[in-house]
């Protein structure tokens, strides 16, 4: 919008003032907007430099985003002192466990026109963790929209190695809540980075509490998903809004993640209703399509694609790897009034290219016949033998039912037996957990623990048990 005061018309003073004040993209607006960009090449990327950041380098456990784009139309390269370690596009190498971390000076030269620019920075590469040796699990769930705080992130811990034995921690109550977007959080999952020692996680930004309106939040929903950060599984810090989603989206939903070691990155993937370009206000009828983008710290995101479109809407996709394939799990979202048998349930496929927009079909039907309606399924593998688990959220009735197989090709899942689960779990992500990590999470939510708990079959009892507190402290604090 041009400046008021740049037509040339004549306009009363008062009106004049007027739209000084009170116009947005007036001259007061502009007169910021030429404070803000730089006049020349020099003083631009002079100010580019000033701005441009790399998050995390003091703590660096994986790839690193390295900007090739500054500010005001500023060009940046790279140079590494150890490009071993740390490579020009961001590669990174860490030491070998028991090395120690390493420092390393990055350069950065921006550029625009003739005009050059530097900064520098300091990365500090930790070494590589130890070989993993998974002993327990941990379980990060919502319990859904019927209460004000259902819809917030919740944490279990397996009773010892069993998948199907689970104890609360927090004594229920939530561990992780939001303070951005719409301030709901659903649909929980949490990553393991390749090397081990750094986890994401990532929830649906979404409240359903006292609203009810499902068409109008696939509408008008977020186009964002909540992103947390981790090393230890207990502190999660990084809290952030970031959008993945087209402006097209309606809602992005059940966002989850999988390491595709071709593109060293993590391939997240949602679901999200996309409307027509000349539909601003997404008013046209559509249906969910599961979405990807790619990404190597949760901060920038590809542009995204089409991942899986059948020509009807399906949500809750998760995937595993076994060998060199990938199984997928996803919810066929159809109404049951569409005369489609399988509806509301669970169908299972399979690829060797994680990113491909065609699965090759394994099963679907998943568990009808054991609970009335399925979503959210969260796919997981035994510590202890050749077995999978997948839990399938009974929406509307009792929460996660789990069902286990021996042979991911035979897409049969069996109901489980005497499993004990959390209180309402509803969509959320079991993950394998080492001694160290499961001690650690039942050191940080003693007010249930018991002797019981705190030791995991095949490992050393003293590992398992907080710091610190007595057997006698443990029983008591029940």
């Amino acid at each position: 919008m041009r400046s008021r005061t740049a037509r040339r018309v004549f306009v009363p003073l008062l009106s004049l003032l007027v739209g000084l004040l009170v116009v947005p993209g007036g001259p007061a607006a502009h007169a910021e907007s030429a404070a803000e960009a730089p006049a020349g090449d020099r003083a631009a990327t002079a100010r580019a430099a000033q701005q441009l950041t790399v998050p995390g380098l003091d703590d660096v456990r994986g790839h690193l985003t390295l900007p090739t784009r500054g500010g005001f139309g500023t060009s940046v390269t790279w140079r590494s002192d150890k490009p071993r370690t740390i490579g020009t596009t961001g590669l990174v190498h860490r030491p070998a466990h028991g090395a120690g971390p390493e420092t390393v000076k990055l350069t950065a030269t921006l550029a625009r026109g003739s005009a050059r620019a530097t900064k520098r920075f300091a990365a500090t590469v930790r070494e590589l963790p130890r070989e993993r040796t998974y002993t327990g699990y941990a379980f990060s769930y919502f319990t859904g929209e019927g209460t004000a705080n259902g819809e917030q992130i919740r944490m279990a811990l397996s009773r010892g190695d069993d998948p199907l034995r689970w104890r609360e921690l927090n004594g229920g109550a939530p561990v992780l809540s939001s303070g951005l977007g719409t301030k709901g959080l659903r649909d929980p999952f949490i990553i393991r980075s390749p090397e081990g020692d750094k986890f994401y996680q990532i929830a649906t930004d979404l409240r359903m509490y006292g609203n009810g309106n499902w068409d109008q939040v696939q509408r008008t929903g977020s186009k964002s998903i909540m992103v947390w950060e981790s090393t230890d599984l207990v502190n999660w810090t990084g809290e952030r809004l970031v959008k993945v989603a087209p402006d097209t989206a309606g809602n992005t939903w059940a966002p989850e993640a999988y390491y595709d070691d071709t593109l060293n990155a993590y391939v997240v993937f949602w679901a999200s209703k996309i409307y027509a370009a000349d539909d601003p206000q997404h008013t046209g009828s559509t249906y969910n399509k599961m979405m990807y983008a790619t990404t190597r710290d949760f901060r920038t995101f590809s542009e995204p694609k089409v991942w899986n479109d059948p020509g009807y809407s399906v949500i809750d996709s998760t995937v595993i790897r076994d060998g060199s394939t990938y199984y997928r799990f996803t919810k066929d979202e159809r109404d049951p009034s569409s005369g489609t048998p399988c509806s509301k349930f669970i169908t299972a496929e399979k690829s060797d290219d994680l990113r491909s927009p065609a699965y090759d079909f394994v099963a679907d039907c998943i568990g009808r016949g054991s609970v009335n309606q399925g979503e959210g399924p969260t796919v997981f593998k035994s510590n202890t033998e050749e077995k999978w688990y997948l839990f399938i959220d009974e929406f509307g009735g009792r929460g996660y039912i789990p069902f286990e197989t021996t042979d991911l090709d035979s897409g049969t899942w069996t109901m489980s037996k005497n499993f004990e689960l959390p209180a309402s779990p509803r969509h959320g992500t079991v993950l394998p957990v080492t001694a160290e990590e499961y001690g650690r999470l039942l050191g940080a939510y003693p007010a249930k623990a018991s002797i019981a708990d705190a030791t995991v079959p095949g490992t050393d009892e003293s590992s398992e048990r907080p710091a610190g507190r007595a057997d006698a402290e443990l029983e008591g604090s029940r």
